[in-house]
C-alpha cells in the first residue's frame, strides 16, 4: 500500500472522526494478511474497535458530568461493617433494573455506615452502563435552586438537572433543616422526578423524623 494511500485513509479517518480505526488499522491489516484472515472479518475488527472505543469514551463523559466526588464501586463495599444493609437486595439494585421502571430507593441510617457509598456506587454503576446519572448532596442542591429560582432560571436548572438524568441521588437529606423556600423547591424536584426517573435518597433521619427537615412546611 502506497504511502498516498495511507494518507487518504488518515483522512478519511479524521473527516467520518474514527480515531480509533485510524490509529489501529495499519496493525490489524497485517494481522489479517497474517492470519489468512476474510475482508469481512477485518471489517468486523475494526469497526468493533470504533464502537468499544465511543461507548468507553461516552461512559468516561458520563462519569464526568455525574459529580461523583470519588469513585466507589459495590464490590468494594464491606457488608460485614454495614451488617444492616440488605445484600440481596443491593445485588438486585445492581443490575439497575429499577431504574427501567424509574423506580425509587432510600437509604436511610446513621452516619458511617455506607448510604453514600451505596449510593454513589450505584451512579457509578449506572454511567457505565452507559446511562445518565448525577449525584448531589441536598445542601448542594439547594443552593442551586434557591439561586436558579431567584434568577429567574429554575425552569431550565429543573430539565437540566433534575428532569435529564436517568438516575438523580441526593445525599445527606436531614444534615440541614430546610426553610419555606427550599421544602418547596425540594417538592418540586420530587415532582418533576416522578414517573420521568429513578431518584435515590440518603439520609440520617428515618422518615418519621423528616418533618423536622420539612418543619416548616407544617400547617
Amino acid at each position: 500500500m502506497s504511502a498516498l494511500q495511507h494518507q487518504r485513509i488518515a483522512e478519511l479517518c479524521e473527516q467520518f472522526r474514527l480515531d480509533r480505526i485510524a490509529s489501529e488499522w495499519p496493525a490489524l491489516a497485517q494481522q489479517a494478511i497474517d492470519n489468512a484472515s476474510s475482508l469481512g472479518d477485518f471489517l468486523e475488527q475494526l469497526l468493533k474497535l470504533e464502537s468499544d472505543s465511543r461507548d468507553e469514551r461516552r461512559r468516561q463523559t458520563l462519569l464526568r458530568l455525574s459529580g461523583l466526588p470519588v469513585v466507589k464501586t459495590l464490590e468494594q463495599f464491606d457488608f460485614k461493617f454495614a451488617s444492616g444493609a440488605p445484600r440481596a437486595q443491593i445485588q438486585e439494585l445492581a443490575s439497575l433494573a429499577f431504574i427501567e421502571r424509574k423506580e425509587n430507593v432510600v437509604f436511610l441510617g446513621p452516619s458511617g455506615v455506607g448510604k453514600s457509598h451505596l449510593a454513589g456506587a450505584l451512579a457509578y454503576r449506572c454511567a457505565m452502563a452507559g446511562l445518565s446519572t448525577r449525584f448531589i448532596t441536598a445542601a448542594d442542591m439547594m443552593l442551586q435552586l434557591v439561586a436558579a429560582h431567584r434568577q429567574g432560571e429554575l425552569k431550565g436548572y429543573l430539565n437540566r438537572i433534575i428532569h435529564k438524568p436517568r438516575l438523580l441521588v441526593i445525599d445527606e437529606i436531614g444534615y440541614l433543616p430546610f426553610g419555606k423556600e427550599e421544602a418547596n423547591l425540594f417538592f418540586q424536584v420530587v415532582a418533576r422526578r416522578y414517573e420521568s426517573g429513578s431518584l435515590i435518597l440518603t439520609s440520617n433521619l428515618p422518615f418519621t423524623q423528616w418533618s423536622s427537615t420539612f418543619g416548616m412546611m407544617k400547617h
